[in-house]
């Protein structure tokens, strides 16, 4: 990851990086980490789906 950019007068603190277990922890409630399991979990939804249909269009013909 890049570095923090340096702060100027008047602007909000820059995001400090995150370590990969943060990230990847299992948290309840509205938490970044719970987004990022979301979106993990709405992509494997998609990508199963999609095989799903796929196979069974295969089956029909």
């Amino acid at each position: 990851m890049a570095p923090a950019e340096p702060e100027s007068p008047g602007q909000e603190p820059a995001s400090q990086p995150v370590s990969r277990t943060e990230l990847n922890a299992w948290r309840r409630g509205f938490t970044p980490q719970a987004e990022i399991w979301n979106g993990r979990l709405a992509m494997l939804g998609l990508s199963v789906g999609l095989a799903v249909l796929l196979l069974a269009r295969l089956a029909i013909h």
